[in-house]
């Protein structure tokens, strides 16, 4: 995704976390993520993205909710109504899943939407779900390492692929279809010290979460600053998490960290992240609807899109 300042966006409904869900969406299901999603197809989106839990502990749920749709599950249904949006997890916490089980999943979704997975990962924070699943909560660091590596294998070219590694070890075992793409993008998510070391000498692209626009310039360097000390000449995709964004003036408190006003302030305003270094911006939209939302959405493809770059 290098070259044209790109823009995507993480999927509402799907998770409902009350640090970013709107209202509506308590009531919302899938005609609303149908709709959403075809309005980011036609607006030029380049991504759609989905998140992972696989189950909330009673001592969370007031504050994350146990609204967490499954993302292999989600984007595939999303996949058959779009045409040229691409599949992000954002992020997968591949940890909890044998690479061999994660690799089935997402190749075959790769495949389906004819090569349009982003495959996003990352360690996971919720001690209760490891511990369920019977992964190694504090190990999940290391884990996650070794999963990364485990999928190159996995989603790579060949039928049997191979990896031998101290958690996980696979040969002779064939999985088809393949994925449709020759490298599936893998991105890691996090803002931690390990996760910015593991995007930068592991990943394709990295998945900052909750950055500040005044840290963000550091983490970069650093992240090029690994990347080039590892011997790694790819490029890397960076991205961000913009503030919430409202196109136009709004007649209701939309808070005060939401950007809004007319679509070239907006543009001036985000074309700050290209100059730090960034590839493409994560947008979330004010709303109290559906229609609201995809109003938005679409002028903000139509009015401002064009001015980022």
């Amino acid at each position: 995704m290098n070259g044209p300042f790109a823009y995507g966006i993480q999927l509402p409904v799907q998770s409902q976390s009350t640090l970013y869900a709107e209202g509506w969406e308590a009531d919302a299901g899938p005609e609303d993520l149908l709709e959403i999603a075809r309005t980011a197809d036609r607006s030029g989106f380049a991504y759609l993205a989905g998140c992972d839990h696989v189950a909330v502990p009673r001592r969370l749920a007031s504050a994350m909710s146990t609204v967490w749709y499954d993302p292999v599950a989600t984007l595939s249904f999303l996949a058959g109504v779009t045409e040229r949006v691409r599949l992000l997890s954002h992020v997968a916490v591949v940890g909890l899943r044998h690479p061999l089980v994660t690799a089935k999943q997402y190749a075959t979704l790769d495949h389906l939407s004819g090569g349009r997975l982003i495959l996003g990962v990352g360690a996971g924070h919720v001690r209760e779900e490891f511990e369920a699943l019977g992964v190694d909560f504090e190990r999940r660091g290391f884990v996650l390492d070794e999963c990364v590596d485990a999928l190159r294998a996995a989603l790579g070219p060949d039928e049997f692929p191979v990896h031998h590694g101290k958690m996980y070890d696979f040969e002779g075992l064939g999985q088809r279809p393949r994925p449709a793409q020759p490298r599936v993008p893998l991105w890691v998510g996090g803002s931690s010290p390990a996760a910015v070391r593991r995007a930068a000498v592991r990943g394709d692209g990295w998945l900052p979460q909750g950055d500040p626009r005044d840290r963000l310039p550091e983490q970069i360097a650093k992240l090029r600053r690994l990347r080039e000390g590892a011997g790694i000449s790819d490029p890397i995709t960076v991205g961000a998490i913009t503030e919430p964004l409202y196109v136009g003036e709004p007649g209701w408190d939309v808070g005060r960290r939401t950007l809004t006003g007319r679509p070239e302030a907006l543009a001036e305003s985000l074309r700050a992240y290209r100059a730090m270094g960034v590839d493409q911006i994560q947008v979330r939209f004010r709303s109290r609807s559906r229609s609201e939302l995809t109003d938005q959405m679409a002028a903000f493809g139509a009015e401002v899109a064009p001015h980022l770059t």
